[in-house]
């Protein structure tokens, strides 16, 4: 007996979307955008019990709805999966992304990958920098932050007693930065060029924090707020 794409789903999605939650997004991943209807009729449930759970999973992100005009008559509304309730199936990406460049580390050197990285920071601050130009200190970190939110980060920054701090409560990139550390590296040049500012990591979840944390600190002339280059400088107690 063959394992249908229900016992699958069961299988695949976290423990809190199982049952007919998880059969309605199991449905929606399958087939694409249907409405109550179409769910109700495909999962045998009445149109009210298929309603209740929507309404939960659209609470909670994972679902959304359009309208949609399906033949003659009124336009219908039709749910659809959002980015995170697609990233609740299994997703190789991560491992997959830390294989290749494995393989590239092994056929052309570590320096490559290492490159690799230094050039999506740069290609990353190369588009910022437009938006940076002439920006005061808390316009800079607004927007870094907000790239940084973007790509996964779950960043914030604050001010405590004059000093600006970045805070990462989470790494996008983990399993790269497990393998390669440079990254790392790369993050805190990138930071310190768009910020335009002295950039030290005091926290760092590789080294098991459970944040990566960055004092930042701009220069008093507010002439100075020009894209840095070349290596980070120190902070002045941090100076011969």
């Amino acid at each position: 007996m063959g394992i249908s794409f229900t016992d699958l789903t069961e299988q695949s999605l976290p423990p809190a979307y199982k049952g007919p939650r998880g059969s309605i997004l199991g449905a929606l991943k399958r087939r694409g955008a249907l409405t109550t209807k179409e769910l109700a009729g495909h999962l045998r449930l009445s149109a009210n019990a298929v309603r209740h759970h929507l309404r939960e999973l659209e609470t909670e992100s994972v679902i959304g709805y359009q309208r949609e005009q399906r033949g003659l008559g009124a336009p219908t509304f039709a749910w659809h999966l959002t980015p995170a309730g697609e990233a609740l199936f299994p997703q190789r990406y991560k491992e997959l992304a830390t294989e290749v460049l494995e393989h590239v580390a092994a056929q052309a050197g570590r320096q490559a990958v290492v490159a690799a990285l230094e050039t999506r920071f740069a290609d990353l601050a190369r588009r910022l920098r437009g938006e940076l130009a002439d920006a005061p200190p808390e316009r800079r970190m607004e927007v870094v932050m907000q790239t940084l939110v973007d790509g996964g980060y779950m960043a914030e920054w604050h001010s405590t007693e004059g000093e600006l701090r970045l805070t990462e409560h989470n790494c996008a990139v983990r399993a790269l930065a497990e393998r390669f550390p440079e990254i790392c590296a790369a993050e805190a040049r990138f930071l310190e060029e768009v910020l335009a500012a002295a950039v030290h990591r005091e926290a760092h979840i590789l080294e098991g924090c459970t944040t990566c944390e960055y004092r930042v600190r701009f220069p008093a002339d507010p002439e100075a707020l020009t894209p840095l280059r070349g290596t980070a400088r120190p902070f002045p107690e941090e100076s011969a």
